[in-house]
C-alpha cells in the first residue's frame, strides 16, 4: 500500500488569481479543477514533482463560516503563515525569469550559509523562499 502526503494546501484570497500565478508566473501544472456550487477544488503541481500537489483554497464554507474565513485570508494577506520553500539549481537564473514573468520579489537573491536563496510572495501573501542548494566540494 502507498501511503503519505498526497495534498498541502494553501489558502488565497482568489482562485483565478492564484491560477494564474501559480501556472502562469511558476510554471506549475494544473492537477485538479473542479467545482461542486461556490466550492472549487483547485490543485497545482510543480513539474518535476508529478506525485505532490499543492491545493490553492479559498477559506470559506464548507469549512468555514464567513467571519473566520475573513480572519483567515486576513492573516494570509499579512504574510502570518510558514513561509513554502522552493528548491531550485540556479538561484539567481530563477530570480531572473520570474521576474521577467512578473513575480515580484521580497528579497534578492542573496548568499547565506553556503547557498542562495531569495524570497517572493504569492498575490495571496503566502511568502516563498526560493533556495539554491550548496554546491558539493570535491
Amino acid at each position: 500500500m502507498n501511503e503519505g502526503i498526497d495534498v498541502v494546501g494553501l489558502y488565497v484570497g482568489d482562485q483565478d488569481e492564484a491560477f494564474a500565478f501559480y501556472v502562469e508566473k511558476l510554471g506549475f501544472k494544473v492537477h485538479t479543477d473542479v467545482r461542486n456550487g461556490d466550492y472549487r477544488w483547485l490543485t497545482v503541481q510543480h513539474p518535476d514533482q508529478p506525485s505532490f500537489q499543492l491545493g490553492l483554497f479559498r477559506p470559506g464554507p464548507p469549512m468555514h463560516d464567513e467571519a473566520t474565513a475573513q480572519s483567515l485570508r486576513a492573516m494570509v494577506a499579512k504574510g502570518a503563515m510558514p513561509p513554502l520553500v522552493l528548491a531550485v539549481e540556479d538561484c539567481r537564473a530563477t530570480y531572473e525569469r520570474l521576474r521577467e514573468r512578473g513575480v515580484e520579489f521580497t528579497q534578492e537573491p542573496i548568499d547565506r550559509y553556503g547557498s542562495v536563496d531569495a524570497g517572493f510572495r504569492d498575490p495571496a501573501g503566502n511568502g516563498w523562499k526560493m533556495i539554491q542548494a550548496p554546491k558539493a566540494k570535491g
